[in-house]
């Protein structure tokens, strides 16, 4: 399989005009991949003190927006919304797209704007059982049952219809880095994987264990597509100067996202993506935090992106 690169867009800091204009210009430009995230307050977080639109309706005009390139959201938290009305969506984006949506599920973070909209939040291993009962129902949605009964601890159906049926074949991501629960889940259920800002070695070491889950499962490795979403911080200034910028907005945090960032000028980025090809990454998303330098993302997909299509076909 051909590497392939996309985009995947914080959308905040930016009205909704900037942000349409982004992505049609990705999708112009050849991105083969296009994803919002599913946040209601900024990343990183800053008290709900910037502008932030939510996704899902984002989505809706991100679809009717772009012609080619796949959708998604990378990705939806497992506690924000009812199950079926959140599949329900996936088919309505899915047909106003021309079956280009693909839907992605993960147990999220911001334990902040969920406090803040009084979302019940509850702990990580209660959020990944959630999360496994949501993607169980999703999972027989898609394979064409009709209606669909459930009796969970956090999902309740009765003879669920899902009417009318996907457009296209709503490949289901999981996101996320935990090797026991999330990427047991992905070799099982997924038909694509994505880690966020994590370095090509870790990137390399959980894809093995993503290929042992897969053989439990009795599925070949290749069945689950593997993504990595990195930090557009190209800049024209020096790399130590992007990385104070990033220590300064992320605090403690800053290492993990400095370890999964692109950082340097245009012609730096092949050498640093190239590790995670060589750990068997099959779609590389730069994450754009608006606001975003136009020149540099033009470089990028105009320039450095068709050179790493022809290296790596």
């Amino acid at each position: 399989m051909a590497v392939k690169f996309g985009i995947h867009i914080g959308q905040q800091k930016a009205t909704v005009q900037q942000l349409r204009d982004l992505w049609t210009y990705a999708d112009r430009a050849g991105a083969d991949w296009i994803s919002l995230w599913d946040h209601l307050y900024e990343a990183p977080p800053e008290g709900g003190t910037q502008p932030h639109f939510e996704a899902f309706s984002l989505l809706g005009a991100l679809a009717v927006d772009t012609k080619r390139a796949r959708l998604g959201c990378l990705v939806f938290c497992s506690a924000y919304r009812n199950i079926g009305v959140l599949m329900k969506g996936f088919v309505s984006l899915d047909h106003l797209s021309g079956g280009r949506f693909e839907p992605g599920l993960g147990s999220g973070w911001h334990d902040g704007e969920a406090r803040a909209y009084g979302i019940h939040f509850p702990s990580q291993g209660a959020r990944f059982r959630m999360l496994e009962e949501q993607i169980e129902v999703v999972d027989r949605w898609k394979r064409g049952e009709e209606r669909v009964s459930f009796s969970g601890e956090y999902v309740t159906l009765e003879e669920a219809s899902m009417l009318p049926s996907a457009m296209g074949k709503l490949p289901l991501w999981i996101g996320g880095v935990g090797p026991n629960k999330t990427l047991r889940m992905a070799g099982k259920y997924a038909q694509g994987w994505n880690a966020a800002y994590i370095t090509a070695d870790k990137f390399g070491e959980l894809n093995s264990i993503l290929d042992g889950w897969c053989e439990k499962a009795d599925r070949h490795p290749c069945d689950v597509e593997r993504s990595i979403n990195l930090t557009f911080s190209m800049s024209w200034d020096d790399p130590q100067v992007v990385r104070e910028r990033l220590t300064a907005q992320w605090g403690p945090g800053a290492e993990r996202i400095i370890g999964g960032s692109l950082m340097g000028r245009p012609s730096d980025v092949m050498e640093q993506i190239a590790p995670y090809v060589q750990n068997r990454a099959d779609l590389i998303n730069i994450v754009i935090r608006p606001p975003w330098d136009q020149e540099l993302l033009a470089a990028y997909f105009e320039e450095v992106v068709p050179q790493m299509r022809r290296e790596w076909s």
